[in-house]
Parts: structure tokens; C-alpha cells; sequence
């Protein structure tokens, strides 16, 4: 890619920062500087959210016919889908990922506009029976302003997650994007803008710049009817934080520690597959990552090995190169991160079996690394390493397993491994997590709910549970 002085889009323009302050982005696997980008200052913030305000009270969004806005999303997933392609090329570039991943991605962020195109005009009120000669019933009204802090691991696809459930509401959307990987969402609201899709101005700003300025300004805002967070803990707690000065509503998607759960009649071969895919896929930046695999003794050997020859046919290198399984991490300092966390954990206990190093080059390149005879009380059992480091635990019996999988602050998702259905669905009932998927990982869908338990998250991202964050209920009472 060449350099580009990218803008943002505030109040109505393409524009820069009020100070005209820039931030630098990279292609993680160059380390070269790909582009700029404006640095927000509070008073642009300031700009973003009277302008998000005044697009919302002018109510040509939020009061235009349901089924009409049904038809701006739709056109807004066939635009999505149009470009895919170029969008792919850019977020592989900025984020690392392989351009197969991040076109998969953005095809699945159309998608999600689709489905919530087509529950626009399905949000409804109800009547309730109450005494005497009255009519009672509810209204589902748009949140309003919604604030969206998008994370750097799918910049694209999880900016849609959640701009399209609040567009469908007729809420009106604050984008902004992760510092490192702003590239894609930009270009998205480009093409949409090109495509003429239909949104009125200012119904989607994105404003770019740090998170730890104007996100918090952003969450603490009383100009803010929602917010709106995917990342780590630390960053969900400051959000919270600052959203309860005003009692702002949030959800938060948070981090994860997933267990893959392999018992002794599970398919050895294709269990290691997706054990592979769902803790190696984008170099294991993710939260819902498999980054535990707690297998059963009697076939632990076995089951290693197949996991360790399925990861090493994977070709490591830049994302756009043809071929390549997995690209590179994000940024060189979230690579030390991962590297540091991973020495710590082996200092505890545990024995490296595969990868464990970073790969030589200017790019933020790293092995696929599997430690095996990490035990429970370990940092690396407990902690969220977010890179490509699979930490493997054996079990004897069924309770073990459970209990083991269960120790973890997080609740994201786990993965069950077994041919016996009594034992599938009871384990799908008794883990302590928001999703469980059974002899397939890791899997979602736009119509399926995304939620996390404990300090994974609070409230729910995709299907129809979405929708009720991004309205708000009133109740009306008619006396006869």
C-alpha cells in the first residue's frame, strides 16, 4: 500500500484534527508506515456528538419507515459485499491477517447488515392486560446516540456486529476505531458514501484517534445514549466507569480463556483441525480463542501430535502472500507482550513442544507455540495471552474436566469434543460461559447470540437480544 493521510469523517466532512495533530499507522508485517490519521481532540469529539444529536432529533432516521431503513442496511450489505475484495486488501495490510481471513470477515460484516435489515421493521410493542376499561401497551423507541469503540482484532467485521443492530433500531452511530487498525472503517464509510446508499449526514461518524482520550470521553459523555466496547478487561472496567457518571447503558465483549474439551471418543483428526483454527487463526488475537485444550489422558499423545503436524503444514508469513495460513500480530509491541507473558508462564511450569519464539524480520511474526503439562493454578492456564500460544492440560474423568474448565474468570466460549450426547449436553448446560460449541470450534453466526459470562462481557452482541440494547421501552397506559 502507499502512504495515505487518511481523514476522518466528523460533523459532516472529511476532515482532520482541530489541531491538526496525526498519528502514524503500520502494515504490522513491513513495519512500514502505511498511512496517517487525525488525532481527535476533545472539542472534535465535542463536534462529533452535537452533530450525532442533532442527526438523531432531526428524526429523518430514527422515525423513517422501518422497512425503508431495512432497505438503506440492505444496500448497505450489497455495497459491503461489492467491495469485500478491496476492503480485505486493506485490512490485511493494517491489521496482518491473512487477506483469506479478512475477506471472510468483511463478507460476514455484510451479512450482519442483512440480518438486522430484515428485523428493522420486527421491533415491536406489545398490549397488556390490565384492570378496568384501559388499553395498556409498550413502545420500543431508539436508544439514541450510540458510541462504538471498535478493537483491532476484526476491526471491520465487529465495528458492523454493532452498527448494524443500532442503525436497524434507527439509533444514530460514533465510530472509533482502534488506533493500530483504523484503515478498513474508514474506507467502509467511503464506499458506503459512494454508494449512495441512503443514510442521511451524520447518521455514522467515525472518529479516529486515542482510546484512551476520547473513548473516555466518549463513555463518560452525557451527549451518549449507549456505548458500546469489544476489548480487554482493563479498558471494559474504565468504560464502565466512566459510563456510570451519566448510567449510560453498555455492552461490553471482553476477554475469554476457551477450553476445548477432548474426550477419548471424540474424531482426533478433525478435532486437532479446528483446535488449530480456533487458537491459530489470526495469530490468536481473539477472544473467543481456544487458547485451552483440556484432553483426555488416554489420548493426550496422540492428540498433541496431531495438533503440532496440522500447525506446522501452516505457512507463516506476510498476510497478502499467496499461501499463507497465518499472518503476523498486530503491532511489535503487542508481540513483546505475548512473548513476555509466555516466558513468565513457562517460568511456573509447563513444557514448550512447538514454536515459542518470535520470527526474524521486520514484521511482528511469531511461532505457533504449544506448551504442554500446564496445570491449573499456572499463568498460562489462567491468563489471556491473546497471541498463538495453545496451553494443554490433561483429565480423567468427566468432573475433572468440567471443574477445570470452569476455573477461569473468563466465560466466553468453550468447546466440547465427544460422541456421547448425554455427556455433550450436559456439559453444554453446567459450563459457566455465554456459548458452547459441540464437536465444531470456533463457530457463530449474525442470528446467534455473542455473550460472554463473568468477565467476558456484559449483554449480548448479533441475533434478535441485540436489538434490545439499542431500544428503549415505554409504557402506555389509556384509561376509557
Amino acid at each position: 500500500m502507499d502512504m495515505n493521510d487518511e481523514m476522518m469523517y466528523v460533523a459532516g466532512q472529511w476532515r482532520g484534527s482541530s489541531n491538526g495533530e496525526k498519528s502514524e499507522v503500520i502494515n504490522p508485517a513491513t513495519a512500514e508506515v502505511i498511512a496517517t490519521i487525525p488525532a481527535a481532540t476533545a472539542e472534535d469529539v465535542e463536534q462529533c456528538i452535537a452533530s450525532s444529536r442533532a442527526a438523531f432529533e432531526s428524526k429523518e432516521w430514527s422515525l423513517m419507515d422501518p422497512a425503508e431503513r431495512g432497505r438503506v442496511l440492505n444496500r448497505m450489505a450489497q455495497a459491503t459485499y461489492a467491495q469485500a475484495k478491496n476492503l480485505a486488501v486493506i485490512e490485511s495490510s493494517n491489521n496482518g491477517k491473512t487477506f483469506r481471513e479478512a475477506l471472510s470477515e468483511i463478507r460476514y460484516g455484510a451479512w450482519t447488515l442483512e440480518y438486522f435489515a430484515g428485523l428493522s421493521d420486527k421491533i415491536e410493542g406489545s398490549t397488556i392486560p390490565v384492570p378496568g376499561p384501559r388499553l395498556n401497551y409498550t413502545l420500543r423507541q431508539p436508544l439514541g446516540v450510540t458510541a462504538h469503540i471498535v478493537p483491532w482484532n476484526f476491526p471491520l467485521q465487529l465495528a458492523l456486529r454493532s452498527i448494524a443492530p443500532a442503525l436497524a433500531a434507527g439509533c444514530t452511530v460514533i465510530a472509533k476505531p482502534a488506533s493500530w487498525t483504523p484503515l478498513s472503517l474508514l474506507a467502509w464509510l467511503k464506499a458506503m458514501q459512494e454508494a449512495e446508499v441512503g443514510l442521511p449526514e451524520n447518521v455514522v461518524q467515525v472518529i479516529t484517534g486515542s482510546g484512551s482520550k476520547i473513548g473516555n470521553q466518549l463513555s463518560g459523555h452525557k451527549g451518549i445514549d449507549g456505548v458500546v466496547l469489544t476489548g480487554g478487561v482493563p479498558t471494559g472496567k474504565q468504560v464502565m466507569a466512566a459510563a456510570s457518571e451519566h448510567l449510560t447503558p453498555i455492552t461490553l465483549e471482553l476477554g475469554g480463556k476457551g477450553a476445548n474439551i477432548v474426550f477419548d471418543d471424540a474424531n482426533l483428526k478433525y478435532a486437532a483441525k479446528a483446535i488449530c483454527f480456533g487458537i491459530f487463526m489470526n495469530a490468536g488475537q481473539m477472544c473467543w480463542a481456544g487458547s485451552r485444550l483440556l484432553v483426555h489422558e488416554s489420548v493426550h499423545d496422540a492428540l498433541v501430535e496431531a495438533v503440532c503436524n496440522e500447525i506446522s503444514s501452516w505457512k507463516v508469513g506476510p498476510g497478502m502472500e499467496e499461501g499463507v495460513r497465518m499472518g503476523s500480530l498486530v503491532h511489535p509491541s503487542h508481540r513483546d507482550e505475548v512473548l513476555a507473558k509466555l516466558s513468565q508462564g513457562l517460568s511456573e511450569g509447563g513444557t514448550l513442544v512447538l514454536g515459542g519464539h518470535a520470527i526474524d524480520g521486520d514484521g511482528s511474526f511469531m511461532e505457533p507455540t504449544v506448551v504442554i503439562g500446564v496445570q491449573p493454578e499456572h499463568f498460562l492456564f489462567q491468563d489471556e495471552l491473546f497471541g498463538p500460544v495453545l496451553s494443554v492440560t490433561t483429565f480423567s474423568e468427566d468432573s475433572e474436566a468440567l471443574s477445570m474448565a470452569n476455573n477461569t474468570e473468563f466465560g466466553l466460549l468453550n468447546g466440547v469434543w465427544t460422541n456421547d450426547l448425554s455427556r455433550a449436553h450436559k456439559f453444554a448446560r453446567d459450563l459457566h460461559c455465554g456459548m458452547v460449541s459441540i464437536n465444531e470450534y470456533p463457530i457463530t453466526f449474525p442470528q446467534t447470540a455473542f455473550t460472554g459470562w463473568k468477565q467476558s462481557g456484559i449483554g449480548v452482541e448479533q441475533s434478535q437480544e441485540a436489538l434490545r440494547f439499542y431500544t428503549r421501552v415505554k409504557n402506555v397506559n389509556v384509561k376509557l
